[in-house]
């Protein structure tokens, strides 16, 4: 049995899920949320707890059982409290600025870049160097994350790139001058 997937999701006050043939719904304060699932596992839902479970033990099913648990509780975090992923941007003359849904980003190219911020997401920009990245779907606010670090990731010999805040790079030792 997975131990992810047999671990009961906790629906908090205010939070409605509703789970068809095919389709789990989760509406909360926050917004709404809607993930299609395999007809292997059967999603239960008494009261304020929902339960995962799998039809039989093939091993599509094993697979599907803690994952769709874990979309689930996602997806019941997402629309009560939500989810923010924040960059720090590490260079003399890196900044960034928000201009509507539209993210300038000076990384040291010719031009500076310019994100479109897609729907869903919001972006904050505290000072000229720290972008947070905010959303109710943990999935979208991550792949907007991981896009606007891709634009310029660190490089390990003076740390200059967009990073995330908790992200450790590791530094490499740069030419030593002696012949």
């Amino acid at each position: 049995m997975s131990r992810v997937g047999k671990m009961p999701v906790v629906i908090p006050q205010g939070v409605k899920v509703t789970v068809t043939d095919d389709l789990i719904s989760v509406e909360g304060p926050k917004g709404k949320l809607e993930q299609d699932y395999k007809p292997l596992v059967v999603i239960s839902v008494e009261g304020q707890t929902a339960t995962v479970t799998r039809k039989d033990d093939s091993k599509p099913a094993k697979s599907y059982h803690g994952l769709y648990r874990n979309l689930l509780n996602n997806m019941v975090t997402g629309v009560t409290s939500g989810f923010s992923k924040t960059l720090v941007i590490n260079g003399v003359g890196y900044r960034a600025e928000l201009k509507g849904k539209i993210l300038a980003l000076n990384l040291g190219y010719s031009n500076s870049v310019e994100y479109v911020v897609p729907e869903g997401v919001t972006v904050e920009v505290e000072g000229q160097n720290k972008v947070t990245v905010k959303g109710i779907d943990k999935v979208l606010v991550g792949r907007v994350a991981s896009e606007i670090r891709s634009i310029r990731p660190p490089e390990p010999y003076k740390g200059k790139g967009v990073k995330y805040e908790n992200e450790y790079v590791r530094r490499k030792v740069g030419k030593s001058g002696i012949k």
